[in-house]
């Protein structure tokens, strides 16, 4: 019995020891500092999201995505502050605005002074890297690592710029025989395979090249939707008599053709017609709804590329034990216009391209399947990335972190009630006018001011004001900035936008000129009415004999 007795006992000790040490094990582990990856397409729109589950859910395009959402938290209301690649990727890498970084356009760069992310994060220990798409011009110094494609890059038989023997930008490497999408993980698989200190957490940028217009998909997906309907949105039709605004159709209408690239024929300048179904024998409306299927199916075929390789990455995490301690985000540089409205491409105000979607995955610290309607604009996602790090936010950065909405579910107190958007050029590239406003979570308030931050003298377009009550009108149809109920409302969010400008400094110091006309036309009386007026005639006039344009023909369609 004694022995029996003292092999009991042992037996006790040894499991009290055991679970001693498992509990020392995960106090430890919880200590060890969390790897980040942050993946970023382009272009790629939350309707084109199954777990946004909004018009383009059923097709079923991102199975991988929508798993990553149902394990993590999904934001509803994530915003870009200017919707066009080089400014939006410059406010995620500094955490700044487009004024404050220098970077309104595409043709501007992002000085090294504010590659803030990386930087901070190479400081604290992280081994760090990017692959895939940059867009920022200036090398990408601050990461250990870069492969980066050169400006936009190429759909097929890509180039990178890597870190080599040749000073940057002349250290090339082609990678041939293959789709971008497919390159850009192989060369990030092979990058956490082989060149991974494991010594060290890491910070990895993945970024995509698709799906960018024009939507070079692989070949292998084909077949991909090949005999589905791809859902026309209803406002492609322009039924509504209360859309737009003097700024974006004119008094009568009379600028309507001339505003913004479309899907349809309504621009006869330039619509994706003359691309995909240039055939004069097809009424307008058959023209415009094979033109729609045919550019939709290209752009899902490039989605359902990015996702199919989203899974390689995962499931690479998922067998080497890293994707339970890895923050994963998700979310592309902008949204895209996928015909709402009848506009293609980005730029817009609009929620289908202002808002981007945002996916924040990490099983150790975020609660899975949490949604949160919470206003977060990218310049936060710098801020947030430093706080799950443990690494101190420099006090210029103007994001804020929203680490603690990740880990509770909770909307902070105090949290920001709108998120400010700009974009700063003007009918360049796709006919959009420069605007600014901002977008609470019931309203939106766009200013159409008429010029580019480099003109001079008057506006080239219309002026002109544009509310939306996303309660009553979640696809933005009817513009409201004229009814008299709705009075109390603009007032209030004209104040709230001027707050918001001087708050974050964009005081029109960069064009006293452009800054002029943004206060001259802010009350809109009928004189400034009149003249919005006058300004169209002339602009339309301005129009006439205009050449036909074929998306894809100039060099700035980016």
């Amino acid at each position: 019995m004694c022995r029996r007795r003292f092999v009991l006992l042992l037996l006790i000790l040894v499991g009290g020891l055991s679970a001693r040490v498992s509990k020392v094990q995960a106090d430890q582990s919880s200590n060890v500092p969390l790897n980040i990856l942050f993946i970023m397409s382009d272009d790629h729109t939350s309707q084109a999201v199954g777990a946004y589950q909004r018009r383009l859910a059923k097709l079923n395009p991102t199975p991988t995505i929508d798993e990553l959402a149902r394990g993590g938290m999904l934001f509803e209301n994530a915003f870009c502050s200017n919707s066009i690649c080089t400014p939006s990727r410059a406010c995620v890498i500094s955490g700044r605005y487009s004024h404050i970084t220098n970077t309104r356009d595409l043709d501007d760069t992002l000085a090294p002074k504010f590659h803030t992310l990386p930087r901070q994060l190479r400081s604290a220990g992280y081994q760090t890297a990017v692959i895939g798409k940059w867009h920022l011009t200036n090398e990408p110094a601050d990461f250990d690592f870069y492969c980066v494609l050169p400006g936009q890059g190429k759909y097929f038989d890509p180039f990178f710029q890597v870190r080599g023997d040749k000073p940057w930008p002349d250290s090339l490497m082609q990678v041939k025989g293959k789709h971008s999408t497919d390159a850009i993980t192989d060369l990030t698989l092979d990058w956490l395979k082989n060149q991974r200190d494991a010594s060290k957490p890491f910070f990895l940028m993945h970024h995509y090249k698709a799906p960018h217009d024009f939507f070079d998909y692989a070949p292998r997906y084909e077949s991909y939707l090949a005999d589905d309907e791809i859902p026309i949105p209803d406002s492609m039709w322009r039924t509504s008599p209360k859309f737009g605004s003097r700024a974006t159709v004119g008094s009568n209408g009379e600028i309507a053709t001339i505003i913004g690239t479309s899907v349809t024929r309504r621009n006869p300048f330039r619509n994706y017609t003359h691309m995909y179904a240039d055939d004069d024998a097809l009424s307008d409306k058959a023209a415009a709804k094979l033109a729609y299927s045919t550019y939709l199916k290209k752009y899902l075929r490039c989605v359902k590329g990015v996702d199919d390789n989203l899974k390689r990455l995962l499931d690479y995490l998922k067998n080497e034990g890293l994707f339970e301690n890895t923050i994963i985000v998700y979310t592309s540089d902008q949204g895209m216009m996928l015909g709402e409205h009848d506009y293609i491409d980005k730029r817009w105000m609009f929620d289908e391209s202002m808002r981007s979607p945002l996916i924040v995955h990490c099983p150790k610290v975020i609660p899975a399947g949490k949604r949160t309607d919470a206003i977060i604009e990218n310049i936060d996602l710098a801020p947030t990335l430093m706080d799950f790090a443990g690494v101190k936010t420099p006090a210029e950065v103007q994001g804020e972190s929203f680490r603690t909405l990740c880990e509770t579910g909770a909307e902070p107190e105090g949290w920001k009630q709108e998120a400010y958007y700009r974009y700063w050029m003007h009918v360049a590239h796709h006919d959009v006018p420069a605007h600014l406003g901002i977008r609470t979570k019931k309203f939106k308030l766009t200013y159409y001011y008429g010029m580019d931050f480099r003109d001079r003298g008057k506006p080239r377009t219309p002026p002109g004001w544009e509310l939306y009550d996303l309660v009553k009108d979640p696809q933005e149809l009817n513009n409201v900035i004229d009814d008299p109920s709705y009075a109390d409302t603009v007032m209030e969010l004209k104040r709230r936008l001027a707050e918001k400008r001087a708050a974050i400094g964009d005081d029109g110091s960069e064009s006293a000129a452009v800054e002029s006309v943004i206060q001259e036309f802010w009350d809109y009386d009928q004189r400034d009415r009149a003249e919005a007026d006058e300004i169209a005639e002339a602009y339309l006039t301005s129009r006439q004999g205009r050449r036909r344009y074929i998306p894809g023909e100039n060099k700035h369609d980016k």
